[in-house]
């Protein structure tokens, strides 16, 4: 009879939840533009006169950039197009999770002359890594493992980590950092839990010596990307210091607080640091709503939780953040982080959907957010989804989008 019952709860969760993501008027929601097909005429979004005149956009779809960059489309009809690499001869490879497919993008004077599946056959493949000792091999992070490959000869070569799987968040994202190491983001099992497994909802270090990973830092529901400001090294703050670079993470905070609880993050994430999931969010407060215990502390306090460095409106869903190096861009870029927002589901008005601009002084100190590209959200359903953000050496940036299935290309126009 218990066996019942619990099964009986067990369906009505899905129906109701089946109901809410389908059908999210019954409850008072606006339809998620995640979810809903790109409007078919797309003319009357069109960038108006707001769009400064000297800001060039060669997309066909009603982006608007800042005054001074151009954005193309490097290339299209590239479905669920997640994480990017850059091979030592120029060639882009493309994670696409949802096909369980790695691709390469061959490039012939700065343009792609052809796309391919190459690896085929994964599991929720998500991270992408080049071996900084070995440009043939690549490191492919799938949802329950890190695997090496070489792509020179298109075959595997080995697996180097099992990583826990099932259930929750699926995207595992890799990352050799300036020490050598690899980093795995590894997210929650659940939107809010206590983890039986203390891999998940975490970064990973991997080192290749000992042939072991451990947990480097905790806490994280989902860093689903993670980048070193090496970018910095050249600013003005550390011209006469060792500078050593940090890991920043994106985060996303749990489902069902609410359309403005918790706030999305940026993290700087420290060894042996803990920031807060489950039981706490944003600058340090306390999750009540999950963890119930009576504490004769506050339980969301330094030293032994570390706060959130930027919030982001709740739902946003941060991916892919860079550093904007210096060189090829407007000096007021120089240091600066782009952060990609995929946009939001759990909310009654969609955030997100597009890439902001994290502004920085001389210093380092922040400064604050702004946009940089929007126009992917419209009232009738979202045109795209901004996912992961690289720069080449020449300081162009792509910016590849899931659902529009697109590398973008953004660059400074010249002088």
């Amino acid at each position: 009879m218990k066996k019942i019952i619990i099964g009986f709860f067990v369906l009505a969760f899905a129906v109701v939840s089946g109901i809410y993501i389908f059908f999210p008027s019954i409850f008072g929601l606006s339809i998620k533009p995640a979810w809903e097909p790109a409007p078919k005429d797309i003319t009357k979004y069109l960038p108006d006169d707001s769009v400064p005149a000297d800001a060039v956009n060669e997309t066909n779809l009603p982006l608007k950039l800042p005054s001074g960059f151009r954005i193309s489309i490097f290339e299209k009809k590239l479905p669920d197009a997640r994480v990017l690499a850059r091979d030592s001869s120029g060639n882009i490879w493309v994670s696409r999770t949802a096909r369980g497919s790695v691709a390469k993008l061959t490039l012939e004077n700065g343009n792609v002359s052809a796309t391919e599946d190459i690896f085929v056959g994964l599991r929720k493949p998500h991270g992408l890594a080049f071996d900084p000792n070995d440009p043939d091999t690549l490191y492919i992070g799938e949802e329950h493992r890190v695997s090496k490959f070489d792509v020179r000869e298109r075959r595997f070569i080995e697996k180097i980590a099992d990583l826990p799987s099932g259930g929750g968040h699926f995207t595992r994202t890799i990352g050799f950092g300036p020490d050598g190491m690899l980093y795995i983001s590894v997210g929650s099992s659940c939107n809010v839990c206590v983890e039986l497994d203390d891999r998940r909802a975490t970064i990973l270090v991997y080192d290749q010596s000992l042939k072991k990973a451990s947990v480097f830092a905790k806490g994280l529901r989902n860093a689903v990307f993670f980048n070193w400001n090496t970018a910095w090294a050249s600013m003005d703050k550390f011209k006469n210091i060792n500078f050593t670079p940090e890991l920043w993470a994106t985060e996303m905070g749990r489902d069902w607080l609410g359309d403005n609880t918790p706030p999305d993050e940026i993290d700087i994430i420290r060894k042996g640091g803990n920031y807060g999931w489950p039981n706490c969010y944003g600058k340090n407060i306390h999750d009540t709503n999950f963890d119930k215990k009576t504490y004769i502390r506050n339980p969301c306090m330094e030293p032994f939780e570390t706060p959130s460095f930027v919030d982001f409106p709740a739902h946003s869903a941060p991916l892919g953040i860079t550093f904007i190096p210096k060189g090829q861009w407007p000096e007021d870029y120089w240091y600066d982080a782009l952060v990609s927002l995929h946009g939001s589901w759990n909310r009654s008005e969609p955030t997100g959907y597009k890439v902001v601009r994290l502004k920085f002084d001389s210093e380092g100190n922040y400064q604050g957010t702004e946009d940089f590209i929007t126009g992917w959200l419209t009232p009738e359903g979202s045109l795209g989804r901004p996912v992961d953000i690289m720069f080449d050496p020449q300081g162009a940036m792509y910016l590849s989008d899931d659902k529009a299935g697109i590398i973008y290309k953004i660059t400074p126009l010249q002088k």
